[in-house]
């Protein structure tokens, strides 16, 4: 295909599943001249892709650009994404989930680490000291698109039709129809932890078979596992799934193990939700068992806009973002152009006979928030 041949666009959060990735978080300083850096660098993102992408061009080098609400709020004052807020820590009993300074998120994708290096230290080179690094994670595709948990990770992934109506504001907010909400956190593994769990243990935990990912039914009690806490329904039933991007990184000489969440939504609301079934549990004081060995570090909420958005934040004069044409709705979003989406496995479907109890995992230590 045609499109195949040429990087892809900046916003793309649709772009397809790759070996590399890079999740760059950085604050801007509080100066005018840093504003105005990141102004312009951000509103000509498209044109460092290409620069860097025509190295390789079957190498699908691509970078999404979030934007927290503070820098948010200085580079375009007069209009705010309906639901852009900053990420709100979640305290559970036993387990929290911090919230950790980022004004940009800059989200970086390729078939080579290479070329998501050549970029990040290009980007970072025009960013200057305007910015400082929070956080730098170099994820990497780990077998058949597994976490280091050993499980298949974003089976539920959206796909298709389904994936404007889940990941891109639409006739609710037509300001910013086509543009995104985003939730990143960075979760560190305690695999010696995890290991002590039988196999039988851990599938009960994350509602799944570990060898071919077949979706377990529910078990009897209040103990959800994590695929059905992390599941938000809508008014009529109905699941309102959220695009996850999620991968693992580590240091294996450092004992560091770990996975970069990822999550694109139409509704920001829906990720709040699952995070708060998550450490809080449903019914409260039953938490998702994931976390008895898996640490949230890091929190930190981003709006994605539109690539047309994204480059009129280069004119300071504009007092509102471009949107969608008047009387937008779910058939104008339809039409947006989508790359097909590499699946995990593609067997979510499937059903086993039945459902184990749930473990719990000896001695959970306090989370402390960084």
């Amino acid at each position: 295909m045609a499109g195949d041949r040429v990087p892809i666009d900046a916003q793309r959060t649709d772009a397809p599943l790759s070996r590399f990735a890079v999740f760059l978080v950085v604050t801007v300083r509080d100066r005018d001249e840093a504003r105005e850096t990141v102004r312009g660098v951000v509103s000509g993102i498209d044109g460092l892709v290409k620069t860097v992408g025509f190295r390789d061009l079957n190498a699908g080098l691509s970078c999404v650009v979030g934007l927290g609400e503070a820098i948010w709020d200085r580079l375009s004052p007069a209009r705010r994404p309906l639901e852009l807020r900053a990420f709100s820590p979640v305290v559970g009993a036993v387990h929290t989930a911090p919230a950790t300074p980022g004004d940009l998120l800059f989200h970086i994708r390729a078939e080579r680490a290479d070329l998501c290096f050549e970029f990040e230290r290009l980007l970072l080179d025009e960013l200057g000291d305007a910015v400082t690094v929070v956080d730098e994670t170099q994820g990497f595709r780990y077998f058949d698109a597994r976490d280091v948990l050993g499980f298949v990770d974003g089976t539920a992934n959206p796909n298709g039709a389904d994936l404007p109506a889940a990941a891109l504001i639409g006739a609710e907010d037509p300001g910013f129809a086509g543009g995104s909400y985003v939730v990143v956190q960075k979760y560190l593994h305690d695999l010696r932890a995890w290991a002590e769990l039988s196999t039988e243990e851990q599938e009960a935990v994350i509602g799944r078979t570990k060898a071919d990912n077949v979706e377990l039914p529910d078990a009897a009690g209040p103990q959800l596992a994590h695929k059905t806490l992390a599941t938000i329904e809508g008014e009529d039933g109905g699941e309102l799934p959220i695009l996850r991007d999620n991968m693992p990184f580590g240091r294996p000489g450092h004992g560091e193990f770990g996975t970069y969440f990822i999550g694109y939504t139409r509704r920001l609301w829906v990720i709040e939700r699952m995070l708060e079934r998550m450490f809080v549990g449903e019914p409260a004081g039953y938490h998702d068992r994931i976390l008895d060995v898996s640490r949230a570090v890091t929190g930190s909420t981003f709006f994605v806009p539109s690539n047309a958005v994204l480059r009129s934040l280069a004119d300071p004069a504009a007092s509102a973002a471009p949107g969608a044409p008047d009387g937008a709705d779910a058939e104008w979003l339809a039409e947006l152009p989508f790359a097909d989406r590499r699946e995990s496995l593609g067997i979510g479907s499937l059903r086993a006979p039945t459902a184990p109890t749930i473990p719990t995992i000896a001695d959970p230590r306090p989370e402390e928030t960084p």
